[in-house]
């Protein structure tokens, strides 16, 4: 099989934890070179990996004739001109959320790499979990009628910690909301298949003292009309976070326990109404316990990298496009200035 030879861009840090593993399992993909910026890192990844070479310099991986796509995990900062180099050489691009600092900015760059015939793709991999997929199904077949509502929580403990890039407005772009409400509100148009169109939002550092929000909740509205709720943080606990995805509709509902994160897992509970209903008045729903459904867990990132690889090779519609990245930038855009101005948005 051919697989799709990867240079890695930034790769230490998510790379290493997650993407890097898992890019060894997928059966069209193999890493050529890694790049970070400290030597002795870059070469312990390269022997970790079995890469052929390692570099300290983007550019210079770039340069590499043996390189076909890169995937880019380096702070946000970098993104724009990385990308912009990697489409300049003819590489294809996988890039980690936000595509660049702004909107705007990231709107340029997959204008820039469509121009020069080079796909680039998000890394949405929570779009590839088990639970995920099986809630889109779901909704797509209209097993719980029209959502009218829906929730999200997920959290992360981040004390404050020097050389924290992610807690650097100037190099991250934003918080909890920027790291992980992302993938969220991703998730609320991908599963519902229905996109945003007001946001109204609070964005602030109620825990600790660095300059990006350690604590964010958006108020969303979604085209279909239904009202959706997104809470980030990175001020609880781990052991104290429930990570929950809940759809609610006019025949039923879906309600997703620890389903999104970096790992696919988690419980799925489905309730079905078969038949019509009327009105209760004694609201009386203890019984409506719903049934769990089967999930078929793999690695996230394995299925993300084999889709992009196919993508390329077999010249594929990408499932991510970078321009869905660059749309839910715009909406957490709105989001912030909901909050500095205390308004309601329109998309």
């Amino acid at each position: 099989m051919k697989k799709l030879r990867f240079g890695i861009i930034g790769a230490g840090g998510i790379a290493d934890r997650r993407t890097l593993p898992a890019m060894l399992l997928a059966d069209n993909a193999e890493i050529t070179a890694v790049m970070e910026i400290a030597p002795e890192t870059a070469e312990k990844l390269r022997q970790k990996y079995g890469a052929k070479r390692a570099y300290t310099d983007a550019a210079a991986l770039l340069d590499d004739s043996e390189v076909e796509a890169v995937y880019i995990a380096s702070p946000v900062v970098f993104h724009a001109a990385q990308a912009k180099m990697a489409a300049d050489r003819g590489k294809h691009i996988l890039i980690e959320k936000p595509v660049a600092m702004t909107a705007e900015e990231g709107a340029d760059v997959v204008a820039y790499c469509e121009a020069r015939g080079v796909k680039i793709a998000a890394g949405f991999m929570m779009r590839f979990g088990s639970h995920v997929m099986a809630m889109k199904e779901a909704i797509a077949d209209g097993k719980i009628g029209q959502v009218v509502s829906a929730y999200t929580q997920f959290t992360a403990w981040v004390p404050p910690a020097s050389g924290n890039w992610r807690l650097d407005r100037k190099k991250s772009g934003g918080g909890a909301l920027m790291d992980m409400g992302v993938h969220c509100l991703d998730l609320l148009e991908y599963v519902t298949g229905s996109r945003i169109t007001h946001v109204a939002s609070f964005n602030e550092t109620v825990a600790f003292d660095y300059d990006v929000e350690d604590s964010s909740t958006a108020l969303l509205r979604m085209e279909n009309g239904a009202q959706c709720v997104v809470q980030t943080n990175f001020n609880i606990p781990d052991e104290a976070a429930l990570w929950r995805f809940e759809v609610f509709g006019t025949k039923g509902r879906l309600l997703g326990d620890n389903i999104i994160g970096q790992i696919d897992g988690g419980t799925l509970n489905a309730l079905y109404l078969q038949k019509e209903v009327g009105y209760d008045a004694a609201q009386d729903h203890a019984v409506a316990k719903g049934e769990s459904v089967v999930g078929h867990f793999g690695n996230m990132y394995t299925r993300e990298i084999k889709s992009f690889a196919d993508s390329v090779l077999q010249n594929k519609p990408l499932a991510v496009p970078a321009a869905d990245a660059v749309h839910i930038q715009k909406v957490i855009e709105l989001c912030y200035r909901s909050t500095a101005e205390n308004k309601i948005f329109t998309i």
